[in-house]
């Protein structure tokens, strides 16, 4: 039997990058833009708060851009503040590279497992076999076994466990982080 999950965000996660004011190392994307023309040429930021002191800071989207280089669908979306944007920019490589920054996901996603709650032991050991197919409805960085874990109810303890006995295989390794789709196997 087929299970399929998906890893969900829930809000925009954290940017890790320095305050220059507090030292602090966590901001919060507020979902506002800073949009500047100056004749031909456009700069787009995307506005981050410190956590700790408040303070504001910018992270380049669009920089000394020709105005008829960008669509139009995307200054609207920047002039209209789309939080729907600033998750996509979060994940973007290309901005997080040009502005130094990291992405902490804790407590910034769910697991939808498609049933009301986690199956219960007996039933996984009713089952023959139990495959999965994981999806990620956004680059999110996660450890499979925390997933499978908190999908079937178990410790990480016992998942681990599990795949040391091989009664829990991937094509991939479960042992790191992922944030692409995947599928396991449990063996009853």
């Amino acid at each position: 039997m087929l299970e399929n999950w998906v890893v969900t965000p829930t809000c925009l996660p954290l940017v890790l990058r320095r305050c220059h004011v507090c030292a602090s190392e966590r901001f919060r994307a507020s979902g506002k833009f800073r949009v500047n023309a100056h004749h031909k040429l456009i700069d787009a930021w995307l506005l981050v708060l410190c956590t700790a002191c408040g303070d504001t800071a910018k992270l380049t989207v669009l920089e000394r851009m020709n105005v008829r280089s960008v669509r139009p669908e995307l200054l609207d979306r920047l002039h209209d503040n789309d939080p729907g944007l600033a998750a996509e920019l979060l994940q973007d490589p290309v901005v997080r590279r040009r502005n130094r920054i990291a992405l902490d996901w804790d407590g910034a996603w769910c697991l939808d497992t498609g049933g009301p709650g986690h199956p219960d032991r007996l039933d996984r050991a009713d089952r023959e076999v139990l495959d999965v197919s994981v999806r990620f409805a956004a680059r999110i960085p996660v450890r499979p076994v925390r997933l499978i874990a908190e999908g079937c109810g178990l410790s990480r303890s016992e998942v681990e466990r599990l795949v040391a006995e091989g009664s829990l295989v991937s094509a991939v390794r479960l042992g790191g982080r992922l944030s692409g789709d995947f599928t396991f196997t449990l063996k009853g």
